[in-house]
């Protein structure tokens, strides 16, 4: 897990990936000699911080998103929310501006007029206007867990990084702002479609644990979350899954959402289907995940992109 473990750590919210993006590089130009294909890799101009690995000859796309939740310091003291994280009154966050590192504190302020509820951080001095703050890294293992911030999506990028050791063919994406409302996907679709004639994906995100999901027992096959994927597609996952006795778990939810939205949204038809581990504490400093549905979305994955 302690690659896992490096990732939570890396600052990459929404719309400032670049450490995120600088650590995969490193990572794949280091580790690509062990793995079994050698990919094609596509970065930098035209891709923003964005990768994209091509393997072989690809039919399917594995979609992981890079960057996190956060916070951005608006005036004095302000916070404005990146993506959706949980605020508690008290939470770690960290950042780092024109003066270095700081650690300051998340602070709930309520009006005793309207009521309402302005997010804002307790420190000795103000940062500067656009620092972004993430949770606090506190990596916490034992037998069956693991538990720190940014569970989603660093534990998506790791299932597409243990995929690739073995993977023949396939096209593996690291895609940016899926947390804010997107906005890579859509032109590496249209890469992915004009270039590699691919029209499917499996989106390795994270999803929560609720009262019909639960750890241990396999990642989630999603039938739908705000957007209802096309049933023959995820059909043929869920039957790839049982005819290879492989765990999984089978999703319907009415809200939340992933890159999958931006590929059916975009301007090619592409099925795409959510396939990922299940985690308790969403979108706080405490994201917890089973060690047994990150092994099984790792072997769903391996059998996926093998037989679609």
């Amino acid at each position: 897990m302690q690659l896992l473990e490096q990732m939570c750590a890396i600052h990459a919210p929404s719309g400032n990936e670049g450490a995120m993006t600088k650590f995969l590089l490193e990572h794949i130009k280091k580790n690509k000699k062990n793995w079994k294909h050698k990919p094609t890799l596509y970065s930098g101009k035209g891709f923003q911080d964005c990768i994209v690995l091509i393997f072989g000859k690809p039919r399917t796309a594995i979609f992981a998103h890079i960057d996190s939740i956060g916070f951005t310091v608006r005036y004095g003291k302000q916070l404005v929310k990146i993506g959706g994280p949980r605020a508690v009154d008290g939470y770690n966050l960290v950042g780092t501006d024109n003066k270095g590192k700081s650690e300051v504190k998340l602070k709930l302020i309520t009006d005793k007029k309207t009521k309402e509820i302005t997010l804002n951080y307790s420190y000795k001095r103000d940062l500067e206007r656009g620092t972004e703050l993430t949770f606090k890294p506190n990596w916490r293992e034992d037998k069956d867990y693991v538990q720190c911030c940014y569970m989603d999506n660093r534990l998506g990028v790791y299932n597409a990084l243990k995929v690739a050791e073995t993977l023949k063919d396939g096209a593996i994406v690291f895609s940016c702002w899926e947390e804010h409302g997107g906005g890579s996907v859509s032109y590496l679709q249209k890469f992915l479609q004009e270039k590699y004639k691919i029209s499917q994906a499996l989106i390795s995100d994270i999803s929560w644990i609720s009262d019909g999901v639960y750890p241990g027992k396999g990642p989630v096959i999603s039938l739908r979350d705000s957007l209802v994927p096309r049933r023959s597609f995820v059909n043929k996952l869920i039957s790839i899954a049982k005819k290879n006795k492989l765990s999984h778990q089978l999703e319907v939810e009415g809200s939340g959402g992933s890159d999958g939205k931006e590929l059916q949204m975009a301007e090619y038809p592409w099925d795409w289907c959510f396939v990922g581990a299940a985690e308790q504490n969403v979108h706080t400093p405490d994201e917890k995940v089973h060690k047994k549905d990150i092994e099984g979305m790792i072997n769903l994955y391996k059998t996926l992109m093998k037989e679609l």
